[in-house]
């Protein structure tokens, strides 16, 4: 029997011909039994029902037939036509001929031209066979499709035009005469109409396959109108042989000009019954044309709201991507356009957008612009739906992005659908690269097998982490991602805003290093030697590599690391090195002696840098002894010294090509805990918890990236991570009780998601020290549950308690008055409005209430629109703000894609959307390693042997360094670290009225001695005000940059100055003193009203604090500050400076900047430090200094810190 089912024969094709005549005889003399299945197919009408009617591929064969018989017809009638001359006689068959002629002035109409034909005997003998076959075809149809009613199918208009057309040819066989008698034959085009639809009918089901229903439409549109002139031309020119016997051609000419509306005129009917032919063919057009049309119309309404189809054939000549959204709104389509586009690699792909939903208003308007409607197709469909998926032709797409709707209420919901959607295009088109945007990371495993992930809560807990300790984090990051050519803010009048914009336009690019010209030269030299060479010469900032063995990227792996050839050197440069120009420039003449230049270098940057050459500075190691710094607490870059003297001018060691392998020790961090150790001061009762250095114990979801962390030696009770509550453990109910040396984190967040993880990770990772961590606590809406409990009681200082953000008591409690740092996270519940743009109006109003309640504190806000960023700055009478609006609107009309970068709350990082982010999901496209140098600068991945961004303050005693190029070679020669930016705060005048004579401008454009006219003009009316103004608890007493003498002769500096702008005063016309003192005087009544409002808000605080229980001794320097600083405060979103009222500060990033860019006091350098764990190359004679904390002793069994 094995044999048997081994050998089974195929059986044979079934519904032929010759097996419905004859049956399947195949088998008869086999010994085995075939047996086959019918459902009432076993009679022999059932087989030709399934033949002719059922079975798809035969039936359209025997339409493809019949609508080729019915074309045949037409055509033998047009031949009949052409040989056909009435002038030569007319007659019956066999019958003598008479010659007509027409009378015009005769009324009567000769019927024998109309009845009588001249038909040829072989063009007869055709027509009656073809008449034959469709006769004997129709009449099997009516049999196998009869149901009961044989009048129904009698009556159907073609079964009539078939009789009318084939049964006055078979009569003519049996009756000679009537062969030449006149039959319609021309009316076959409508049967052949109908055979053409029920034929594209059986295509689409015998190939499976649903083509346009447009197109469907459109043909038989197209039909009709043929149908329509075909019979008019042919019954006109048959009638018109009674009349002027008009051809064929001529026939044609009269129907296409009547029916375009035209009507000439030269060519007209001369009879009746031509005549009514044409009012008839009119009418009919007049009723079925409309009908055809109004399905066209709806089909192609239909089709707008769905998008049709993506071309196969262009699917397969052109390149193209998939965007799959739940909900496309405007702002997410430019964002991604923009960033998509701005490739040119990319400028000739498609984009093919498939959404659920209707196109929005506003996206049509945007794809009907020239520049996006030839390259964007929209398509209405779901992801999850093949034929959709066939639409979209994604096993053609080079990329398919699946972004999740981040204003859902559900963010879990939003996730699921995500990653239904990705299943189901990885099962469709298992081929095509996939690009996933999950907003919750406990969902990020399910779509681990996507090509491209990108955690949406993961990045923006981290970045808001970073953002504490690396001031700007989120907005060097979202520079750094977006695509730019440094282009914005170069028409500026501001020297800022052209230097940060061009600084702007830096990005992350990759390249061979044997391919480099860039770094071709270092191959075999150290990391650092490369990095610091590379910036000098090139002005490059190299800051990673891969290996060719390896697929992990490493971040400064530090002076041990070699380069070469084969690896991939990752660096941040304005553009990449296949699109740079090299002009190599010779110097005349050498600087021997001389010391690196002060004064400002060129803008262009040359091939040798302004730094002098390193063997003229160089300091001979082996002499240079290692001081500590003296008078600054180890907090600067100490100058070095020979013998302690101090003689010898300050200089920098070079950075070495090799490092010396001899003076490699092991770091062994986790055994080393001499930094950690803190003695307890005298009035601090509290007892002193060692921490561990380890993995944390519980993730709180799959995939979290393992982090070495600052630990405590046992996990704290639950009821001990409640800071307002005491429990059995400790007693303490306020942050002032627990005695915290370092200023509070505070986040603010509606639930205790998986993502606040990565916030608290950051902040106690091992190479933060123990001195340096901050305590941090959770202000929550809702209760957290016990897993995320359970995965943060192991890490030292993290507190939570309930409450909001809106609430001015939970705020006290949770100790916002010892705060530094306040995270404002954007809830999930406010993410959705009925208006898109007001689900960031809770939020704003919150923190513009907490600038004017508290501001000192440095608050870091996310918005969920990016567009919205500018009301955390919003003054209507500011002309500053006003300059920069308009900023933005002509860097938007530009083209820019970063217009809201100037906005000094987003240029000082103080306000953040996600939304910036999405860019980083679109670059990876072209940059596939930009996620992965992300994770690793937010610290969410930590590879062996990668360094990790932290940030240094440049004091005044590191100003002796010069320029940004010699703090690289300071950096990289003693510690081994590689600046990418620097965050600069700078002194800004900023008007809070507009002059009629004064624009806006920075402090640069302004003449120094008008400000301090201005300054001491002001003075005496702010000390009387700040005098008036005392309150309780101190808040009336003098603060430093508050007080000024009310003497004269104790200022003799201000006598003089004022003595001048008196002069200048005098010298003006009275109108314009009258109207500058009116000014002034308006100015500082506005001032003592704020004033007065500052001190309503310190007694409604003081007032809360005491009613609460709560210490209110932390609250007296901030109740102290005057209204102008909480203006300045709530208006702009940054921290002031120690200045006068009226002058401010504003703070931006460069990216990379020039190494001639001069270094001020208050700089902060973005650095990326080497892996503390991995074996760094340290000797007894090169330190290893972090440039901004301290410099101490070169003992190996000590590490140095950055102080932030």
């Amino acid at each position: 029997m094995s044999d048997l089912d081994s050998e089974v024969l195929p059986l044979p094709p079934r519904y032929r011909f010759r097996d419905l005549l004859l049956g399947d005889q195949s088998f008869q003399n086999d010994d085995r039994v075939q047996v086959e299945f019918y459902v009432n197919e076993n009679t022999f009408k059932e087989r030709l029902k399934l033949f002719f009617i059922k079975n798809q591929r035969s039936s359209l064969r025997i339409r493809l037939f019949n609508f080729s018989l019915k074309l045949l017809t037409c055509l033998l009638y047009i031949v009949r036509v052409l040989l056909d001359d009435p002038a030569q006689g007319i007659g019956c068959w066999g019958c003598p001929k008479q010659k007509f002629t027409f009378n015009e002035s005769s009324s009567e109409i000769n019927w024998a031209p109309i009845l009588w034909v001249e038909r040829k005997m072989a063009l007869w003998a055709i027509q009656v066979i073809v008449a034959i076959i469709s006769f004997l075809e129709t009449m099997l149809l009516i049999y196998l499709s009869y149901k009961g009613n044989i009048w129904e199918q009698i009556f159907r208009v073609s079964f009539v035009l078939e009789m009318i057309n084939t049964l006055p040819f078979i009569i003519t066989i049996f009756w000679a005469p009537l062969r030449n008698l006149f039959i319609p034959v021309f009316l076959n085009c409508w049967l052949a109409k109908h055979a053409l639809e029920n034929m594209i009918n059986d295509f689409h089901r015998a190939i499976l396959r649903t083509q346009s229903a447009m197109f469907n439409q459109v043909l038989i549109l197209f039909c009709t109108l043929l149908c329509l002139v075909f019979t008019g031309t042919c019954g006109i020119q048959h009638l018109e042989r009674a009349g002027e016997n008009l051809s064929l051609l001529t026939s044609f000419y009269f129907c296409i000009v009547t029916f375009s509306t035209v009507g000439y005129g030269d060519v007209t009917p001369k009879i009746w019954p031509s005549q009514l032919l044409v009012v008839i063919m009119i009418c009919v057009a007049l009723v079925v044309l409309p009908l055809q049309f109004e399905e066209l119309v709806f089909l192609w309404m239909e089709r707008q709201k769905s998008g049709g189809n993506y071309s196969r054939h262009r699917a397969q000549t052109e390149k193209h991507v998939i965007l799959c959204v739940t909900s496309l709104k405007i702002d997410l389509l430019m964002d991604f356009l923009n960033e998509f586009y701005a490739h040119p690699r990319l400028q000739d792909y498609y984009v093919v957008i498939l959404c659920p939903t209707e196109m929005d208003i506003q996206v049509r308007r945007v794809l009907q612009i020239p520049l996006w409607s030839q390259r964007v197709i929209y398509l209405q469909g779901s992801a999850l739906k093949d034929q959709d998926l066939m639409r979209a032709k994604m096993d053609n797409g080079e990329a398919c992005f699946i972004l999740s709707s981040r204003n859902e209420v559900d963010r879990t919901a939003a996730d699921h659908q995500t990653i239904l959607r990705a299943w189901a295009v990885k099962d469709f088109a298992p081929n095509c690269p996939l690009y996933v945007q999950i907003l919750k990371p406990e969902n990020k495993f399910h779509v681990k097998f996507a090509d491209h992930v990108v955690c949406e809560e993961e990045c923006k807990y981290a970045m808001l982490a970073l953002n504490c300790i690396c001031p700007a984090t989120s907005t060097l990051i979202t520079l750094l991602v977006h695509t730019s050519r440094g282009q914005e803010g170069q028409e500026s009048p501001e020297q800022w805003q052209r230097m940060y914009g061009r600084c702007s336009g830096n990005e992350v690019y990759h390249v061979r290093m044997g391919d480099s010209k860039f770094f071709c030269e270092y191959q075999g030299k150290s990391f650092t030697y490369a990095a610091f060479h590379a910036h000098k010469k090139y002005g490059v900032c190299l800051i990673g590599l891969k290996r060719e063995e390896n697929r992990s990227i490493l971040l400064n792996p530090g002076p041990r690391h070699t380069l070469a050839a084969s690896d991939t050197c990752f660096y941040i440069n304005i553009t990449k090195e296949e699109n740079s120009a090299f002009t190599f420039k010779q110097e005349e003449t050498r600087r021997g002696l001389k010391g690196p230049g002060r004064g400002q270098g060129s803008s262009r940057l040359p091939v040798h840098s302004i730094i002098a050459s390193v063997g003229t500075v160089a300091m001979d190691l082996q002499n240079t002894e290692c001081q500590p710094a003296q008078g600054g607490g180890g907090s600067k870059l100490a100058l070095p010294t020979e013998n302690g003297s101090g003689s010898r001018r300050p200089s920098i060691a070079p950075v070495l090509e090799l490092a010396d392998s001899s003076a490699l020790l092991p770091c062994d961090l986790l055994s080393d805990q001499s930094e950690d150790e803190m003695t307890p001061s005298d009035d601090e009762g509290l007892s002193v918890v060692e921490y561990v250095k380890g993995y944390p114990p519980n993730s709180p979801y799959i995939g979290s990236s393992p982090t070495l962390c600052h630990l405590l030696p046992v996990k704290a009770p639950f009821c001990c991570l409640r800071l307002d509550k005491g429990c059995k453990h400790n007693s303490y109910e306020d942050a002032k009780a627990y005695g915290f040396k370092n200023k509070l984190i505070i986040v603010s967040a509606e639930m205790a998601g998986n993502g606040l993880y990565n916030f608290i990770v950051p902040l106690r990772a091992y190479y933060r020290s123990r001195k340096e961590l901050n305590p941090i606590v959770l202000l929550l809406d809702n209760k957290p549950d016990h897993h995320f409990l359970e995965a943060i009681c192991c890490f030292p200082m993290v507190y939570y308690m309930e409450g909001s953000v809106d609430n001015l008591d939970s705020l006290l409690q949770c100790g916002i008055i010892y705060a530094d740092n306040l995270v404002v996270v954007d809830k999930e519940s406010t993410m959705s409005a009925e208006e898109d743009y007001m689900a960031d109006a809770k939020t704003i109003v919150n923190v513009q209430t907490m600038f004017r309640l508290f501001p000192s504190l440095s608050i870091t806000t996310e918005l969920t629109h990016p567009s919205n960023m500018r009301f955390m700055q919003f003054r209507a009478k500011d002309s500053y703000s006003l300059a920069l609006s308009k900023l933005e609107k002509r860097e938007r009309e530009n083209g820019s894609n970063l217009a809201f970068m100037f906005r000094l709350p987003f240029a000082a990082g103080r306000v953040f959307s996600i939304s910036m982010l999405d860019t980083l999901l679109y670059q990876s496209f072209v940059k596939d390693y930009m996620i992965s140098i992300t994770r690793l600068l937010l610290g969410l991945d930590t590879t062996p042997g990668s360094g990790y961004l932290c940030a240094m303050k440049i004091t005044e005693g590191d100003l002796w360094i010069g320029t940004y190029g010699r703090l690289f070679q300071k950096l990289c020669s003693s510690s081994a670290e590689i600046p990418i930016g620097i965050y600069r705060t700078q002194s800004h005048v900023f008007s809070t009225s507009e002059p009629h004579d004064l624009k806006p401008q920075s402090q640069i454009s302004v003449s120094m001695e008008d400000c301090e006219d201005t300054r001491e003009v002001k003075g005496p009316w702010g000390a009387r005000a700040g005098t008036g103004g005392g309150g309780g608890g101190g808040s009336g007493s003098m603060h430093g940059r508050h007080a000024v003498g009310g003497d004269p002769a104790e200022h003799p500096l201000l006598r003089r100055k004022s003595l001048q702008w008196a002069r200048r005063l005098s010298r003006k016309s009275s109108k314009h003193a009258e109207k500058a003192a009116a000014e002034w005087i308006s100015q500082q009544r506005l001032s003592l009203y704020q004033r007065s409002e500052r001190q309503e808000l310190s007694e409604l605080v003081r007032n809360r604090m005491k009613h609460l229980g709560l210490p209110t001794t932390g609250y007296e320097d901030v109740a102290n500050l005057t209204a102008s600083d909480v203006m300045n405060r709530v208006n702009l979103g940054y921290l002031q400076d120690e200045m006068n009222d009226h002058q401010n500060t504003l703070s931006y990033v460069l990216i990379n900047p020039p190494p001639d860019t001069r270094l001020e006091p208050n700089d902060i350098v973005y650095l990326i430090r080497c892996d503390p764990l991995a074996h760094v190359a340290s000797s007894s004679q090169s330190r290893k200094s972090s440039c901004s904390n301290k410099l101490a002793s070169c003992n190996p069994e000590t590490r140095d810190e950055t102080q932030l």
